[in-house]
């Protein structure tokens, strides 16, 4: 079996304290022309050899005529039993294993179901998932750095999670630092006022593969912290480290923000996360739902996806809330509760009818409203008056007459207001965007 000559050639290359740790285990299992098994104690001794050890091996191999041979780790579980009843009584601290580093992963709790298979994926958010995960699995295609950014509530913790939770499961060894910028600022400052300026940068510049830092807007107008933490991403970019920051607006948008600090956060890619669209809300609603043990119809999936929009937390609230009040009134939800529940967390919108359009309208162009409903054909009131009869029609389902009604006109004259302002746009871009801005603020507000 070549696995002893392999062995040999490892025991004259490696440091006798390597080789006794982490080599001396190792069980071959099987030692063919095409693979060499070996298996280890348990999954994070595999991870670790097969991190650190796998291209010594792979050498010793090739030294052994043995050459192309593929490695393969498995966990050994009559190792694991022995190592277990061996070691029961020992109650020591526990000692650092040799060519392990001193510092290790510093995480902050993390959410347990905010894991790459619980993250809804949908059209406004798929580049951002796709990005970490090609983070997370060491994908070098999206660069080594990622920047996401995002509203309240739409992703950018969970996915940072997800992130650090597949790191930590696959690549244990792996030294992992998770934090926000006021939690960087604040270490910082600890450093620099007990003289330990060294500490911070062996941290951050050597013992650093992956960073993860949230909420980078924070840094904003913190000059010490941005000047600290752009020499680190230097460091870690250089050695071809990875790096994801997250931060509720773009780069270029930070106030106050270094020149430097800011190029460094825009040198990879650079992605937002949108509001979910209706049909991912709707498969979020159905996955909560489906974690809760609540039992939804399509119609109450439909509303909730219609009503609830932006911040994914919204979502869960509206959950919990059904799920109490289905408990309290021991029945199943309905579309009354459902309706309650969307008031209290949304608030009940207002209507968008012919009405809304005109009073907005009219407060935009500033003119009275009665003027609005007056006869009067000057420009300054006809046009702005037309304008609102246009937007009306196209915003709501609303009769011609129910229109005019809101006018005080008749709906001949609605009919003429349309065409006039339609002729008016195909002569005039200007209008069309005019027009176009109008339209998206009033659905902003009242939908």
């Amino acid at each position: 079996m070549y696995w002893q000559e392999v062995r040999e050639v490892l025991r004259r290359t490696l440091p006798e304290s390597v080789f006794a740790l982490w080599i001396e285990p190792l069980r071959c299992h099987q030692a063919d022309r095409q693979t060499l098994g070996l298996a280890g104690p348990d999954r994070f001794f595999c991870s670790w050899v097969a991190d650190n050890y796998l291209k010594e091996i792979e050498a010793a191999l090739a030294e052994a005529g043995c050459a192309g041979v593929t490695v393969r780790f498995t966990v050994d579980a009559a190792a694991a039993d022995r190592a277990v009843g061996q070691g029961a009584g020992y109650q020591g601290e526990q000692m650092r294993l040799p060519a392990m580093p001193e510092v290790r992963s510093h995480v902050r709790t993390l959410h347990p179901r905010y894991t790459f298979d619980e993250f809804m994926v949908g059209e406004p958010n798929a580049l951002a998932f796709s990005a970490c995960e090609a983070i997370a699995n060491g994908d070098t295609a999206v660069g080594p750095c990622v920047f996401i950014h995002s509203g309240t509530g739409l992703g950018k913790s969970h996915l940072t999670h997800a992130v650090a939770h597949h790191l930590l499961n696959h690549s244990p060894n792996l030294r992992l630092h998770y934090l926000n910028a006021q939690q960087l600022t604040a270490e910082l400052v600890r450093n620099i006022k007990s003289n330990t300026m060294e500490h911070f940068k062996e941290k951050y510049y050597r013992q650093c593969d992956v960073l993860l830092m949230e909420d980078v807007q924070a840094l904003a107008g913190r000059a010490k912290t941005q000047a600290e933490l752009a020499e680190a991403v230097d460091a870690l970019m250089e050695a071809g480290r990875r790096i994801i920051f997250t931060g509720a607006v773009a780069p270029r948008d930070i106030p106050n923000m270094d020149g430097g600090m800011r190029s460094r956060l825009s040198a990879g890619l650079i992605t937002s996360i949108n509001p979910p669209d209706l049909r991912t809300r709707r498969l979020i609603i159905l996955r909560k739902a489906h974690y809760h043990n609540l039992g939804l119809g399509e119609e109450l999936v439909d509303y909730l996806a219609e009503h609830v929009k932006g911040d994914i937390r919204r979502v869960e609230s509206a959950i919990i809330g059904l799920k109490a009040k289905a408990n309290l009134l021991k029945t199943q939800p309905s579309m009354e509760m459902v309706k309650e529940v969307v008031a209290a967390i949304v608030g009940q919108h207002l209507r968008l009818s012919s009405g809304v359009v005109r009073d907005f309208v009219a407060c935009q162009f500033q003119v009275p409203l009665a003027e609005m409903q007056s006869k009067s054909r000057k420009k300054s009131v006809a046009f702005p008056r037309q304008v609102a009869m246009f937007l009306a029609r196209k915003l709501t389902d609303e009769a011609l007459s129910d229109i005019g009604k809101a006018m005080n006109r008749d709906h001949s004259t609605v009919v003429h207001s349309i065409r006039v302002i339609t002729e008016a746009i195909a002569r005039d871009g200007s209008i069309r965007g005019q027009l176009d801005h109008l339209a998206e603020r009033i659905i902003k507000k009242y939908q």
